[in-house]
């Protein structure tokens, strides 16, 4: 063992979840190494991270960290409890925000609520909890520097992007000192000028001696990484340094569902000349903040549009208006399915003909909340199922289970189901009630490249199959459905 080797596993066969996902990993880290893990499977991707954490089941083989070897004998001799963990920092896709009271109480509208967004904290609050004692190398002042965090960080955390989230959590990252920092997938949720910046962040964080491991898309791998694996079912498939990487697509498998049966499920009316939603001249302030200032915009039936801004550019505020989730837009000029807002319409009015998907969702549903009550919630455009179904809509959740093939997790409960199996849980739930407008506010956000390319394709084919009205926000122009021909930029 050299004194250059940080983690090295050794013929590991790993659990994950109850499931065996490597056969036979072997993998050997060295100083000076700073990694991206690309591969087919998003599961896969995240196991792995988590193995080198700790946080698997190791059946037979072996994983050693001579990384945290030095600190490990100081924390004996000072009669310490300690753990390699205290050295590594880890990004999840599953980062949860919690209140004042410390619980992940929250629910959707209180986001978009000036009054009750105190019972959050701030971000700065949010980054003096994460603050490590082994070191004041990173501060709240460089880390909110290197990650363009300073305007808000005496905002509250419910009023962030979810661009914005993510950057605070890369933050936050920071704040634990750490050595080794792992990421998963931490370009997702990022708008197009981040993803350009990140490298220089990146080179930032390996300057000050850590050293850097992120799951990523093989067309996304920032300046500063120096070696690239991909990862399978067996284990390391293959590895490259940075300048042998091949530049070009790795090969997908084709994935599709049944669409007959989607046809079946998805109306096929011919699109009316209706105005669905109008917007006159429409501002919003959160505080001194202006959020959003003389906007106005027309949704026609049958449009395809794409919403476009910068993280921050107020797009989860105009799209709260939309969905009738944010009290200030009783003060304006919307009008929504012909009906001025507050006009006598009740919330259920406004929500009923609109499906809408978004990444952060899950964590909004109570924990006994299953995939399939999550679907049958759509009927009562309720964040959970809390009133008794027919058999009909019993009927209607079965075959959204089985188009999107959930039958078999349609009874665990959507927190512990996978990031895909979520948004395919939520698309359904979204599709049931066949509604006129479909709302996907970065709908594939944090899905592997497979995942991703059969959301597009999914979106395409509902358009293709109907007259929906389609309101789609990405960063990535790749994940566009052909569809979509009109854009509105913030």
């Amino acid at each position: 063992m050299t004194n250059d080797l940080l983690i090295e596993i050794k013929s590991a066969k790993i659990l994950h979840g109850g499931t065996q996902l490597f056969e036979n990993l072997d993998f050997s880290w060295t100083k000076g190494q700073h990694w991206a893990i690309i591969g087919n499977s998003g599961k896969e991707l995240t196991a792995f991270l988590e193995t080198l954490q700790g946080h698997t089941v190791v059946r037979s083989g072996e994983i050693v960290r001579p990384f945290a070897k030095e600190y490990s004998q100081q924390k004996n001799v000072d009669g310490e409890v300690h753990s390699f963990r205290d050295l590594i920092a880890y990004v999840s896709q599953r980062y949860e925000l919690k209140n004042r009271s410390n619980q992940q109480n929250f629910y959707f509208q209180q986001r978009f609520n000036s009054s009750e967004s105190e019972q959050t904290e701030t971000v700065r609050e949010y980054l003096q909890k994460g603050h490590s004692s082994l070191s004041d190398f990173w501060t709240i002042e460089k880390v909110s520097q290197a990650l363009n965090l300073g305007h808000l960080l005496d905002r509250s955390l419910l009023k962030l992007s979810n661009g914005e989230t993510r950057r605070l959590v890369l933050a936050l990252g920071l704040m634990r000192q750490p050595l080794i920092y792992l990421m998963d997938q931490p370009l997702t949720g990022l708008d197009a000028k981040t993803r350009q910046e990140f490298g220089a962040i990146l080179h930032e964080i390996i300057q000050a001696g850590i050293h850097v491991m992120m799951t990523t898309s093989p067309d996304e791998i920032p300046a500063g990484i120096t070696h690239v694996a991909q990862i399978n079912a067996s284990g390391i498939a293959q590895i490259w340094t940075r300048a042998s990487f091949p530049h070009r697509e790795m090969a997908q498998l084709k994935l599709e569902w049944d669409w007959k049966l989607l046809g079946k499920l998805i109306p096929a009316t011919a699109p009316s000349d209706e105005t669905l939603i109008q917007l006159e001249n429409v501002s919003i302030k959160y505080g001194e903040k202006q959020i959003l200032k003389d906007l106005s915009w027309k949704i026609r039936s049958g449009d395809r549009w794409l919403l476009k801004g910068p993280n921050g550019s107020g797009k989860s505020t105009l799209i709260s208006l939309l969905i009738g989730e944010n009290p200030q837009s009783y003060s304006q000029q919307i009008f929504l399915f012909g009906r001025k807002r507050g006009s006598g319409e009740s919330i259920w009015d406004v929500k009923r003909p609109i499906g809408f998907v978004a990444p952060e969702l899950p964590r909004f549903f109570p924990a006994n909340q299953t995939c399939h009550k999550v679907i049958l919630s759509g009927f009562f455009d309720t964040m959970g199922l809390f009133k008794k179904t027919t058999s009909d809509q019993e009927s209607g959740s079965a075959a959204w289970l089985k188009v999107f093939e959930l039958e078999a997790v349609k009874d665990i409960p959507i927190q512990r189901l996978t990031l895909a199996q979520q948004r395919w849980t939520l698309l359904a739930r979204a599709l049931i009630k066949q509604p006129k407008i479909l709302v996907l506010d970065e709908a594939s956000q944090g899905l592997d490249d497979l995942q991703r390319a059969l959301f597009k394709e999914t979106v395409q084919k509902i358009c293709e199959l109907s007259s929906i009205t389609l309101i789609y926000v990405s960063h990535y122009a790749e994940d566009i459905p052909d569809a979509v021909t009109q854009l509105k930029e913030l």
